[in-house]
């Protein structure tokens, strides 16, 4: 799922051997630049030296001067794959309309129009499937953003030396960072100073995601206030999203919890948050040369698109292979 199908390049540059992977919060904006290999797993394409991660601030939302200013100050090249964050993106979930697949989008602008706050001749959308729900019902989540602020975003980047490939929201980043199996995963993961996004990715598809409140001050509290109210009210929302996932979308039970939260006592929560969910919670290994810049995670998950759609052609052939 990339926006950026919708939308047009503004340049075309001769392919890089570098990747850049830029994730938009609110207040701020990282950047991670490294270079890419011709390994097919995720530790292959990461595991590099020579890589930089850079973390800038951002005057009253105007991202794409900020961007501008990083170029100038550094350089930025290569294939980028820019994340935006939850205030540029809203996601409405819908039954899928009845028309060729390549009217689906057209069909979508006017069927959402009054769901969300983008008007229709400003919307820029694309889609991607939900798991069907008890009783058989198609839906489908419908994503969409401000095409003029796309516009922006895309111009600055494409006139650095970096070149915009894809356009993903946070949900898609972080579930890009879990590898492709058949088992289901529930991650709870954060970019820093924002809020906690629970997803539960199973065979690379992303099955259920929920953008929580009234935790983006997590990383600065101490370890008794974290063990006395916010471990209980993060397992509460974790009980109601597993709840969905194994009732209303009749799954099996989740059996592991994956944490990625950039903060200090990220381990005591992990080890709290187990204790209340009665599930095994680990924290999410980013890869290995990069487990010390969880920070950027966000934009890491963003670079490995294409690692993990290999992965998930690969397991599709496993299984037309063991099925005949």
């Amino acid at each position: 799922m990339s926006l950026l199908t919708q939308i047009s390049k503004f340049f075309s540059k001769q392919q890089s051997d570098q990747i850049l992977g830029i994730a938009l919060q609110q207040e701020s904006f990282s950047a991670c630049l490294m270079p890419k290999s011709q390994g097919s797993t995720a530790n292959e394409q990461l595991e590099l030296p020579h890589s930089s991660f850079q973390h800038n601030p951002v005057v009253l939302s105007d991202f794409a001067n900020a961007i501008s200013a990083m170029h100038a100050d550094k350089s930025l090249s290569g294939q980028c794959h820019l994340v935006l964050n939850a205030l540029q993106t809203q996601i409405v979930q819908v039954d899928k309309p009845s028309v060729p697949n390549e009217e689906i989008v057209s069909a979508l602008k006017w069927q959402i129009k009054d769901l969300v706050s983008i008007p229709p001749d400003n919307m820029v959308l694309d889609y991607f499937d939900s798991p069907l729900l008890s009783g058989g019902k198609e839906k489908i989540n419908v994503v969409c953003a401000p095409l003029n602020e796309l516009k922006m975003l895309v111009s600055a980047i494409n006139q650095t030396d970096a070149e915009v490939t894809s356009i993903v929201t946070e949900e898609f980043a972080f579930a890009n960072l879990l590898p492709v199996q058949n088992e289901a995963c529930l991650l709870v993961c954060q970019q820093p100073n924002e809020e906690i996004t629970l997803l539960i990715v199973k065979q690379g598809q992303l099955y259920f995601h929920r953008r929580l409140r009234g935790f983006s001050k997590i990383a600065k509290k101490s370890e008794d206030e974290l063990a006395m109210t916010m471990i209980d009210g993060l397992a509460l929302e974790i009980q109601r999203s597993t709840d969905y996932f194994e009732r209303q979308l009749k799954q099996a039970p989740i059996k592991e919890i994956r944490v990625l939260l950039p903060m200090e006592s990220e381990s005591f929560f992990a080890r709290k948050l187990a204790e209340n969910t009665h599930v095994p919670v680990t924290l999410l290994a980013l890869p290995e040369a990069y487990q010390q810049q969880r920070e950027y995670a966000a934009a890491i998950g963003a670079t490995l698109v294409e690692t993990r759609l290999a992965e998930k052609e690969q397991l599709q052939a496993q299984e037309l292979i063991h099925a005949s």
